[in-house]
């Protein structure tokens, strides 16, 4: 996997520009912040982010991938200034679950999710390099 990264571009924050990955690829569908019984413990943001990204993980791990192997996220938000405002505790929940790993991410605020209690969702593909 390399991350694309144009020299003359500003370094972005927390998310890189593109991925250019060659392996078979997981798309995971978006994950809300409920457990795998669907089940919502917090209607906190930052808490529905840890288990929306703990579900990534999960999944990843049925597939015999790892977080590092993320290449796109595409978060989707119900209000941008409480992400805005969660936003220092997501940081280190990020780093605990998929630690440095930085792949191409968008975030959209959109007016309502699927789940009445979801405040954030979030969708992902990784790409299981190919074995050498």
């Amino acid at each position: 996997m390399r991350i694309l990264q144009p020299a003359e571009w500003a370094k972005p924050k927390g998310y890189a520009h593109g991925v250019l990955a060659e392996g078979q690829s997981v798309h995971i569908a978006g994950q809300f912040g409920c457990n795998g019984q669907g089940q919502f413990e917090s209607d906190d943001l930052a808490d529905q982010v840890r288990q929306a990204l703990r579900n990534i993980v999960r999944i990843l791990a049925e597939a015999g991938a790892r977080p590092e192997h993320i290449v796109r996220m595409t978060w989707y938000v119900t209000d941008l200034a409480e992400y805005r405002a969660a936003a220092e505790r997501i940081g280190p929940t990020w780093r605990d679950l998929l630690g440095r790993h930085f792949p191409a991410i968008t975030l959209v605020q959109v007016a309502g999710l699927l789940e009445p209690r979801a405040k954030v969702e979030i969708e992902a593909v990784a790409v299981i390099p190919s074995k050498a």
